[in-house]
């Protein structure tokens, strides 16, 4: 007589690497806002702290999360947390090693501007994808849409007052950010939703 036991569902190959990802994001845009808003005598130390996140936790942390979501056949997530890990790590590049070397520093705003309005338009169509993942997602995508859209404006023009508010809104993405992570080790830890982070995933019928 055949068995009817019915096989165990096959165990991820790797842990959720989201909230991973998302802190890394996180921590290291909360720095940079911070330089970016001017807040005071932080200012400038934020500046070298987003620096040291950069190469690190932001860069190389964020783009082994994307890896890892790769292998989870996760696409939004490969794409967004290695391209954004990737984004740190250029960051990171362009202020320690690009920029001094450039002598013009119309040449500078020009580079900072073709940078940050390439990230703009990256963004605004991860998110419109966001929007069919979960409700936390979706607003740190829309913040941070915002946000580059601000950065743009104010290297394009100089206007340090673009950049003063795309700092600010650059905080609220950080939170929004952290949220999302918080939101997310707490429901893998407890085996169910404790914060309320709502999935936009369309449900399967079966």
């Amino acid at each position: 007589m055949a068995s009817t036991t019915v096989p165990a569902a096959p165990r991820a190959a790797v842990a959720d690497p989201g909230p991973l990802g998302l802190a890394g994001f996180a921590m290291t845009t909360f720095a940079l806002s911070i330089h970016n808003a001017n807040l005071g005598p932080a200012a400038t130390g934020a500046a070298s702290a987003a620096l040291a996140l950069a190469i690190a936790y932001g860069g190389v942390v964020q783009l082994l999360a994307g890896m890892w979501e790769f292998m989870r056949n996760n696409t939004f997530g490969a794409l967004a947390f290695s391209s954004y890990g990737g984004f740190w790590i250029a960051y990171y590049v362009f202020v320690q090693f690009v920029a001094p070397g450039i002598k013009d520093p119309a040449d500078v705003g020009a580079a900072v501007t073709i940078f940050l309005l390439g990230w703009t338009i990256f963004t605004a169509y991860m998110m419109i994808a966001s929007f069919r993942v979960s409700v936390g997602v979706a607003v740190v995508f829309v913040l941070l849409t915002i946000t580059f859209i601000m950065l743009t404006i104010g290297a394009g023009t100089g206007s340090a007052g673009w950049t003063q508010l795309g700092g600010w809104v650059g905080l609220a993405t950080a939170v929004a950010a952290w949220y999302s992570s918080f939101a997310g080790v707490l429901s893998a830890t407890f085996g169910r939703p404790v914060l309320p982070n709502r999935s936009l995933a369309p449900k399967v019928e079966g």
